[in-house]
């Protein structure tokens, strides 16, 4: 992996309270699992924004081969 060395500043009670929650790691460390959890979490909001898109298409009560969504989710509520 190729190393890119990173300058810049920070909110000083920020980056302490980071570092308290980092647990002693280094700085960068500290700095890549942050950007770790950013993509992740970016992902995560890609991914619920594709379902809601999907839902939008096709909603819980439309009906297929196999019945809805909806009535599968009352049913399965109901037991």
């Amino acid at each position: 992996m190729t190393r890119v060395r990173v300058s810049t500043t920070v909110d000083q009670d920020l980056l302490r309270a980071a570092r308290e929650a980092h647990q002693g790691g280094t700085d960068s460390s500290l700095l890549e699992d942050a950007l770790r959890a950013l993509l992740a979490e970016y992902d995560r909001c890609a991914t619920e924004a594709a379902y809601a898109v999907a839902y939008v298409q096709h909603p819980l009560d439309e009906p297929d081969e196999w019945g809805d969504l909806a009535a599968w989710r009352a049913a399965v509520g109901a037991s």
